[in-house]
């Protein structure tokens, strides 16, 4: 499968050849919970749908930890591609891989020892609080497999190869598909059918990915030589992995905090988000998918030291996740009912009208988040990955103030909470803008960067 050299070429085509692949591939990654959803609120019921949207939540959170960390070992892995520094970047792999490989493990033990006290915490309702245990009990089996799949996925598209990304977790989703629809229609397992359906295939995913790497890309075998540990290499892996980790970390661990007051409105509300956070999900997957095509973008570049390149490339992402933004709040916004009723039964009138309450809200302000996005994958590529930690507090830090504030007056109740998602994201590309154009631009990207 041709890898993709964004040092060269026509910059927009060239950052769309190499985006597709990975929109396409964390679209397949949302079903492995949207299919959950889909067949749990069909025909569990809702009770079941509000277990396992506020899992979602929680084991977003959890995976956005080894998310971060992958992420930023992919931005080290795409500059030292750029620099054609065969040594170093093996290096950085056998660090990036040991470092994270032992996180996953602690992790692990952790929320396995913590399950009920993080349960009493969320706020979870005695009515769901029984399944939603049990479908956690099994899902955090698919931990490890998802440090797998994303360290390598990140390895390979550092390297410009999103395309094996995208196979093994199309064959993983549709194994998903598959036993889901055997452990809960066919065996009646219930919500620890979807959620054990989950682990197998996350699994799948993670060993091939693994295993074609190991075949087919020889210049990635870690030769002996390199498997050791230098300070250096602990020291850029930790700057860059740990800053994106604890970014990822505060998006989710706000969006957990949100998912907490949610529930605290009972089950029909639940369910309701529940529903409306996988399409939201797939909605904003694109901009989001595209903004870390297009840091890959700026770090080889950066690592091959193309500022032209980079500033250029910035003014061609910047239309491309605009015209993509506008396109899907425009499709969310008019559809949302439909969208709505691929999760919902259409007797459960209630739940409906909250969920196009949010949607509606929420919806028409993508291109909000898809600024955010670029902001995020440009100071992470080009070595501050600190200012994407800051955007990303302010951008949350804001919706649980504004949340928590506004659904407490009674004449805003829950719509506060949606409202408070759109004006977090704005605020955050405010402030991102403005350090752009006063520390970053007329100066240079290296010399600042260094």
């Amino acid at each position: 499968m041709a890898q993709i050299d964004l040092t060269t070429g026509n910059i927009t085509k060239t950052m769309l050849r190499f985006a597709l692949p990975m929109i396409c591939g964390n679209m397949l990654q949302q079903l492995y919970n949207v299919v959950d959803t889909l067949i749990v609120g069909q025909f569990l019921g809702s009770d079941a749908l509000a277990a396992v949207g506020s899992a979602y939540a929680l084991m977003t959170f959890l995976t956005s930890i080894l998310l971060g960390l992958c992420m930023g070992s992919g931005a080290v892995f795409s500059i030292r591609f750029g620099e054609k520094n065969e040594r170093k970047l093996q290096e950085d792999m056998f660090a990036s891989f040991v470092l994270i490989a032992g996180f996953t493990a602690v992790l692990n033990v952790l929320v396995f020892l913590l399950l009920d006290p993080i349960m009493h915490a969320l706020f979870v309702p005695a009515q769901v609080y029984g399944l939603m245990r049990e479908y956690l009990w099994i899902i955090f089996w698919g931990i490890a497999a998802t440090f797998f799949y994303n360290y390598f996925a990140s390895l390979l598209r550092a390297v410009g190869n999103s395309f094996a990304p995208l196979l093994f977790l199309g064959i993983s989703a549709v194994l998903n598909i598959v036993l889901d629809l055997v452990f809960i229609l066919c065996f009646r397992m219930g919500v620890a059918g979807a959620a054990l359906a989950t682990v197998i295939s996350q699994w799948v995913s993670g060993l091939l990915l693994a295993v074609y790497t190991y075949a087919a890309c020889p210049f990635l075998h870690i030769q002996k030589a390199y498997m050791h540990i230098h300070l250096s290499s602990i020291r850029e892996i930790g700057k860059f992995s740990l800053l994106t980790c604890m970014q990822q970390s505060v998006m989710n661990l706000g969006i957990l905090m949100v998912q907490g007051l949610v529930n605290s409105f009972g089950p029909v509300v639940m369910a309701a988000f529940a529903a409306g956070v996988k399409i939201d999900s797939f909605a904003y997957m694109p901009v989001q998918d595209f903004g870390n095509a297009f840091s890959t973008f700026i770090a080889q570049n950066f690592g091959a030291r193309q500022e032209g390149r980079i500033r250029q490339g910035m003014r061609a992402a910047v239309r491309t996740a605009g015209i993509f933004s506008i396109c899907l709040s425009a499709l969310v916004v008019l559809f949302a009912k439909p969208l709505l009723l691929i999760f919902i039964r259409p007797s459960e009138t209630e739940i409906l009208a909250v969920g196009i309450s949010y949607l509606r809200t929420e919806g028409a302000f993508y291109c909000g988040i898809g600024c955010l996005f670029l902001l995020y994958g440009l100071y992470r590529a080009v070595n501050r990955p600190a200012m994407s930690l800051v955007l990303t507090v302010i951008s949350l830090g804001t919706r649980v103030l504004l949340a928590y504030s506004l659904s407490a007056i009674p004449a805003v109740g829950v719509t506060g909470i949606w409202w408070s998602v759109p004006i977090g994201w704005f605020l955050a590309d405010a402030v991102g803008i403005l350090y752009y154009k006063k520390f970053v631009a007329g100066h240079s990207l290296f010399m600042e960067a260094s």
